[in-house]
């Protein structure tokens, strides 16, 4: 089987594994990353409604500044303690958090626990 095909085919099990268990309510909404090469996506969505409630990415003005590379920790822990202030200041306390395929490791590990370390609990 081709490598490339494989990997694939891994993710999208993995995908399909981590989101069937995982749903924003309107409680404890969803904390979705998205992680790709040069930036980090972070989203706290309520599912029930459809609605984005805070958000923040390298690509953010505020964050694009303070951040040279957005393809490392240092600046996923940025990210990751702007969307835990930005979901504070919604009055989000508490979300389930959805890594969708990437592995609870490197970035992703460290935009969680920059959240935890800024007050969100998941």
């Amino acid at each position: 089987m081709d490598h490339q095909k494989a990997k694939y085919q891994q993710r999208q099990r993995r995908r399909f594994r981590v989101g069937k268990r995982v749903r924003g309510t309107p409680e404890r909404p969803r904390l979705c990353i998205v992680r790709t090469l040069k930036h980090m996506y972070a989203q706290v969505i309520d599912d029930h409604e459809g609605k984005t409630l805070a958000s923040a990415s390298t690509v953010d003005p505020q964050l694009r500044s303070a951040v040279s590379y957005g393809g490392n920790k240092s600046a996923a822990q940025a990210v990751g303690r702007a969307i835990a202030e930005r979901a504070l200041s919604a009055g989000v306390k508490q979300v389930c958090f959805d890594r969708r395929e990437a592995k609870y490791h490197g970035r992703v590990a460290a935009l969680a626990e920059a959240a935890r370390e800024a007050g969100l609990s998941f």
